[in-house]
């Protein structure tokens, strides 16, 4: 394990400790936009990973969700504090910390924490993907009509049509599409072979920085909705096992151009 990866490992654990500590406790929620929220915890959590970073790599830039561009230089921390803010919120169980490690524009290590299932995923470029000290791979799943998805929505409701049309066409010619609430632990998924593809529009580089890597380093494939190259800063995401990749394209292209459905 290189040290960038050790840290981000550290600090991921750091977070994941205080969202373990204060599930389900008494916490104090103030709304970003209309359903995007921030609580406390994902504040005290993204103070112990900046903490963190701060002792073990001193002067290094850090980009977090809550506290935005700290510290300048090519290379960057990319940091989600608690993804899954809305799960954590609610008590219900899917949420994460999230942290990968930038150079020149480029991801090259990241870890995501899952607290409550006590599971670490970490990757490193070339070097592969791992679920605790286990190697990882994407699933075999060649067939888009066996396939287990995941996708999720904007913060903005003004984007949601567009993904509703997608949801729903994928809905019906896949086994089933999973909206889980935690872009970071769908990549994750991903990488392991729990789901077999994932899309999303509107994501913030720290929702995806590490999970993408995961996927890369797994023996997937992660790109734009047009099929070009990705980075964690395009946004809109489409990741698969590879096999499905086109597949999973063409079915989003053929979604966009559909009537919008309402039951």
């Amino acid at each position: 394990m290189s040290d960038v990866l050790r840290v981000a490992v550290e600090a991921a654990l750091a977070a994941g400790r205080i969202q373990r500590e204060r599930y389900r406790g008494r916490i104090c929620v103030r709304h970003k936009g209309a359903v995007d929220l921030v609580t406390d915890v994902d504040m005290a959590c993204e103070e112990a990973i900046r903490e963190v970073l701060a002792r073990r790599a001193p002067g290094t830039a850090v980009l977090g969700e809550e506290e935005g561009v700290t510290g300048a230089g090519r290379s960057r921390w990319v940091v989600d504090p608690l993804d899954g803010t809305t799960n954590y919120a609610h008590g219900f169980p899917v949420f994460c910390a999230s942290v990968a490690w930038e150079e020149e524009g480029r991801v090259v290590a990241g870890a995501i924490y899952d607290p409550l299932r006590d599971e670490l995923f970490t990757a490193e470029r070339g070097r592969g993907a791992r679920l605790g000290g286990d190697p990882v791979r994407v699933s075999a799943v060649g067939d888009l009509g066996s396939s287990l998805l995941a996708t999720g929505f904007p913060y903005d409701r003004r984007e949601n049509p567009r993904n509703y049309r997608e949801f729903c066409h994928l809905t019906q010619v896949t086994q089933g599409v999973r909206r889980g609430g935690s872009a970071a632990l769908d990549l994750a998924y991903v990488a392991c072979g729990r789901l077999d593809g994932f899309w999303e529009p509107g994501l913030k580089p720290w929702d995806l920085a590490a999970g993408c890597l995961l996927v890369e380093e797994a023996g997937g494939t992660v790109t734009r909705y047009d099929g070009g190259p990705f980075t964690p800063y395009d946004g809109d995401v489409v990741a698969s096992n590879t096999l499905l990749h086109p597949a999973l394209l063409a079915e989003l292209e053929r979604a966009r151009g559909a009537a919008l459905p309402y039951v």
